[in-house]
Formats: C-alpha cells, sequence, structure tokens
C-alpha cells in the first residue's frame, strides 16, 4: 500500500482533461473517486486511485508526451501546500532540493528523485523504470515539466541546464526546449539533468530561516500521519535512498520509525519482503546510476554505498546483476 496524497492533483488533471473535451467522470472512471471530492481539498486518495485517472487520460487524450510537458507546468509550488511553501522559505537551492526530496512522498510526483554532484555538476536523476510503459512517457513528461516549473518559481527565473537526457523516442525538442531551455538527448538510458554545481548554493529571493523551520516540522507532521496510512517499506525504503553511505542496520531504522526491530522485521514480510532486500534494492539502483553518470570511480561507489572492500562491491553487483560493476559500465558507456 502506498503513502495517500492530496487530491489536488487529480483535480488540476481532470481540469486540463476538459479543456480538450474529456467529461470528468471519463477521467475518473474507475478510480472510486467521486466528483464532488474534487471540491474537497482535505481529502487524500491513494497512489493507485491517482495512476487510474492517468491511465484513463493517456487512453483518451493521445500524444501523452505533448500533455504531460504540458500538465506539468500547472503544478505550481502553491499545488502543494506546505512543503512547497517549505520549499520557497529555504534559504538555498541546495537546502530546497535536499529537503524536497526528503519528503518528495507529500507531492504528486511518480518518479523517484535524487541529486548527485559529479566533477563540478549537480545531477537531477529521475528515475521512472518502474512505471507501465503504458503511462511512463506522460508521467516522465510531466514530472519534469512540474520539477521545472518549481525550479523558475524558487529563483523567478529558469536555471541553465547543461544536459538534459530523457528514455524518450526522438520528437520535436521544441516544446522541450521551451521549457528546459534547451534540447534533450532521446533515446537515452536514463533521465537526468544537469547544471552548475555552484549554484546550488545561491541563495534563495524569499529565503526565511524561521518559517522554513517551521514549515518543515509541518511537513515532519504530514508524512508521520500519511505514513501511517501508507506501507512500511515504502518508508523504509525512502529513508535508505535519502542517506547514501551511512546506511542504518536493521535496529537503527525500527528506531527511527518508531518501532521494535522485531515489530519492523513482522511489517516487512507482511509486505513480501525484508530488510536485507530493500537494502540490496537501494544499493543496486545508486550503483547502476552512480555507474552510468560517470565522474566516480568503483572505489567511491564503493565506500558510497557502504562496502568495507571495493571486492565486496563487486561480487555484490555480480549476484545483483550478472556482472562486474566494470563490465557493467562499459556496456552502458557504449549505448
Amino acid at each position: 500500500m502506498d503513502v495517500r496524497r492530496a487530491i489536488t492533483s487529480v483535480r488540476l488533471q481532470v481540469a486540463y482533461a476538459a479543456e480538450h473535451g474529456l467529461a470528468p467522470e471519463a477521467c475518473l472512471s474507475g478510480s472510486d473517486i467521486d466528483p464532488a471530492m474534487l471540491h474537497r481539498p482535505e481529502t487524500t486518495i491513494e497512489r493507485a486511485q491517482e495512476r487510474r485517472v492517468v491511465e484513463n487520460l493517456c487512453a483518451q487524450l493521445g500524444d501523452p508526451v505533448r500533455h504531460g510537458l504540458a500538465m506539468g507546468q500547472r503544478y505550481h509550488l502553491s499545488s502543494y501546500g506546505v512543503w512547497g511553501f517549505a520549499l520557497l522559505s529555504s534559504p538555498t537551492l541546495r537546502q530546497a532540493v535536499e529537503l524536497g526530496v526528503r519528503y518528495l512522498d507529500l507531492t504528486f510526483a511518480f518518479l523517484d528523485i535524487r541529486l548527485d554532484e559529479v566533477q563540478g555538476e549537480a545531477v537531477l536523476m529521475l528515475e521512472d523504470s518502474g512505471l507501465p510503459e503504458t503511462i511512463r512517457p506522460y508521467l516522465l513528461a510531466r514530472d519534469a515539466s512540474a520539477v521545472m516549473m518549481i525550479q523558475e518559481e524558487l529563483f523567478a527565473s529558469r536555471i541553465p541546464l547543461s544536459y538534459l537526457a530523457l528514455r524518450l523516442p526522438a520528437q520535436e525538442p521544441a516544446p522541450f526546449t521551451a521549457i528546459f531551455g534547451l534540447p534533450p538527448r532521446f533515446d537515452q538510458s536514463h533521465n537526468q539533468a544537469r547544471f552548475v554545481a555552484g549554484l546550488l548554493d545561491m541563495p534563495l529571493p524569499q529565503a526565511n530561516p524561521v518559517t522554513a523551520r517551521l514549515c518543515e516540522e509541518q511537513c515532519q507532521q504530514l508524512l508521520v500521519q500519511r505514513y501511517r496510512q501508507g506501507g512500511v517499506a515504502l518508508q523504509v525504503r525512502r529513508r535508505l535512498l535519502s542517506q547514501p553511505g551511512s546506511f542504518p542496520g536493521m535496529e537503527a531504522m525500527a528506531s527511527a520509525l518508531g518501532v521494535t526491530s522485531r515489530t519492523l522485521r513482522r511489517q516487512l514480510q507482511a509486505e513480501g519482503t525484508g530488510y536485507r532486500e530493500l537494502l540490496d534494492e537501494v544499493r543496486r539502483m545508486l550503483a547502476e546510476q552512480w555507474l552510468i553518470l560517470g565522474g566516480l570511480g568503483m572505489e567511491e561507489i564503493s565506500e558510497r554505498l557502504g562496502f568495507s572492500e571495493l571486492s565486496n562491491f563487486n561480487h555484490a553487483f555480480r549476484r545483483w546483476t550478472g556482472q562486474t560493476p566494470a563490465r557493467f559500465r562499459r556496456e552502458r558507456q557504449r549505448k
């Protein structure tokens, strides 16, 4: 079960679809969302319910990438409630991004988002591999476009990207250039945007440390409230992704979640997984992304993943993928 989310995103998409001739009933078909719920801002829904709405939109409207790009521009900071205000009042872009990723479950994103720094560049990774192909292009375009909208509203201007790669087939670049400031490289094996890392430490124009702290406290309270209605494995995965290089043990993770290790183990078993499996999943995902990015040596990747020896990393990666990290990197770099 996923963390519940505000109904705002569905309301925005239903309104967009109506402008293109699609009735609300058609958008909401099969989602168990009544049209009257759209006008109750306190309403929360499951991720799967919004996903059904997205499936309806993609099936009815066609041209999912074009609609996704346009839809993403409608997600203003104010759409996200306290999460948006927390970002807006953050002292720097770096702190805004870190806070945003930390509380990503309070947004409407379907992609996993992570920030890295490699050789003087900030690298924003957008992971979409877990999405069905029927809706992935729309959600990739929508969430990437929404990220740009957030950034523009934080700075009141667009940060110049130096590189944009997308897992989308080649198509007309003009709509992308209008939003991202440069044409993307299509048909890539990953989604990432790069910009000068020094921009991360630029002060934000509406920075207010007191407001930022109060908003983050509210984000934490809201997240705890939503987590009570969500899956434990999702909570563990999010926490592991937020602290690469210092992965907590089972006892520390249980303490952070406010339960005993025995309870955490039982909860994860009920969801068909375990702590070791989730840790391996996160380590593998991070390893593959860092190998694809380049800029980090094998020793540094091994250390960031918490392995005491490079040989242990090599052994684990071979167990995960059937090949060595070096071979994986060579094959991806040829693509």
